[in-house]
């Protein structure tokens, strides 16, 4: 495969993307899918993420030096200028030959007629780059490549932090595993992928997380295909560790799926609590069984159902913990996903938060007095976190707010923002960006 048809096929996945809406991990699946080097699917992967995470700013760049925009027929054009213009400015590939690679990917768009055009872009650009990138980082969504109504989000809730959260959102994200207890130790865990030759290192906050030196293929690690240790960010690993689940106790996951969390619980409580797992896309509830069978751990229940409505799901069980990962807009993973920045609006917010209260009524009718329930977002926006909580608690009189400990000390990490609930922000630790809230309902 040519360096051309690798960079076609990265341009076709971002056209996916941006054109036509689609998830960019279905779309990078299948794109990558074709490749059997693996430097070239490195090179595609790279070149597709970090198109897509400076997709604002080369977007504003292109604009500058186009004299008139191209008409809607030409968006492969658009989207073409925007990879090239990434390349130069972002990857190491020399000047000319980012040109001279994306002038050639005309002939592949069947638009011979705009190799001048795109040649004298590019080149326009390395004739005054400096200048152009300084017009357009006047403007803090252009810089950073945030949509308009993100940044302004950002920069209200969070003045002193929003530069660094924009900053950390365009990074790309670190492989963290979490080790299946059951089976080994971190440490264990750590010399056996040492002696792999793969660098790790303890987390520094989450007592099973590793943080790997560089990605790999995980399913060439030693102890994957026992189930040793699974892929989860260190900030989604806090769920479980702060729930503490027990032998015994029975636990609902209510929006379980792919299965990470619901493993975990299994982990921590020696695969003895009669964990429900409970997941409203019947797409994803395979992958969430096959997550679990490769860990070799079995939960009470595996359903397909809505969680905002438990009238007719497991009647005769009143849970003695809860936790619900609610749907979100996914704001604290843009550096995992990048297209959440393109794909979201502030509709969406509103349609969430709507969901998100149904789901904390419906589920928290089902707890148990005494029993603790854990909400969680991967989200940074105040309107799904600490004001939905807010919210929460002034409505319900039987919820008050527990203290936060893992292993029984208080955590570390997390900021409150004067409201209920702790914040992680995206980049704290090598983490995403996620937000919890442990409720107890009183006796």
């Amino acid at each position: 495969m040519t360096t051309t048809d690798t960079r076609f096929i990265a341009l076709k996945i971002c056209l996916t993307v941006i054109e036509q809406g689609r998830s960019l991990s279905q779309s990078l699946n299948e794109g990558l899918a074709q490749f059997d080097d693996r430097r070239e699917r490195a090179f595609a992967q790279n070149l597709v993420l970090g198109t897509l995470r400076w997709q604002l700013r080369l977007e504003a760049i292109r604009e500058q030096l186009l004299k008139k925009p191209l008409k809607a027929k030409d968006a492969d054009l658009n989207q073409l200028i925007c990879l090239g213009l990434y390349q130069i400015l972002y990857m190491d590939t020399p000047e000319h030959a980012a040109v001279s690679e994306t002038v050639q990917l005309t002939k592949r768009l069947k638009k011979p007629w705009a190799k001048a055009l795109v040649n004298g872009v590019l080149r326009n650009f390395l004739r005054d780059k400096d200048r152009i990138c300084g017009e357009v980082d006047k403007k803090p969504a252009y810089c950073y490549s945030h949509p308009q109504w993100f940044t302004k989000t950002m920069r209200q809730a969070y003045p002193d932090d929003w530069q660094a959260i924009l900053t950390a959102n365009n990074q790309p994200a670190p492989l963290t595993l979490r080790v299946n207890g059951l089976q080994q130790t971190r440490d264990q865990l750590i010399t056996r992928l040492s002696e792999a030759g793969v660098r790790a290192s303890p987390h520094s906050f989450a007592p099973q997380g590793i943080l790997l030196e560089h990605s790999t293929d995980v399913s060439q690690l030693p102890t994957y295909e026992s189930g040793g240790f699974s892929v989860q960010d260190g900030a989604a690993q806090m769920a479980a560790c702060l729930l503490d689940p027990k032998p015994h106790e029975s636990i609902l996951d209510a929006c379980a799926a792919p299965g990470g969390k619901t493993g975990h619980l299994l982990e921590l409580s020696q695969n003895q609590a009669q964990v429900f797992a409970l997941e409203k896309d019947p797409s994803r509830i395979d992958r969430l069984s096959e997550n679990l069978h490769r860990l070799s751990l079995t939960p009470s229940a595996i359903n397909q159902g809505d969680a905002a409505d438990l009238a007719e799901l497991w009647p005769e069980i009143q849970f003695d913990k809860i936790l619900l990962d609610a749907p979100c807009s996914a704001t604290g993973i843009i550096r995992r996903h990048p297209d959440i920045k393109w794909h979201r609006t502030p509709e969406d917010i509103t349609a969430l938060t709507e969901l998100q209260s149904q789901i904390l009524k419906s589920v928290w009718s089902r707890l148990k007095p005494g029993g603790l329930l854990l909400y969680a977002t991967c989200s940074v926006l105040p309107q799904e976190n600490r004001l939905q909580m807010t919210q929460f608690l002034e409505d319900t009189q039987d919820a008050a707010e527990m203290p936060y400990l893992i292993n029984q000390q208080p955590v570390e990490w997390g900021r409150s923002f004067d409201g209920p609930g702790l914040q992680i922000l995206p980049g704290l630790a090598n983490m995403d960006g996620f937000y919890y809230c442990l409720l107890r309902k009183k006796d």
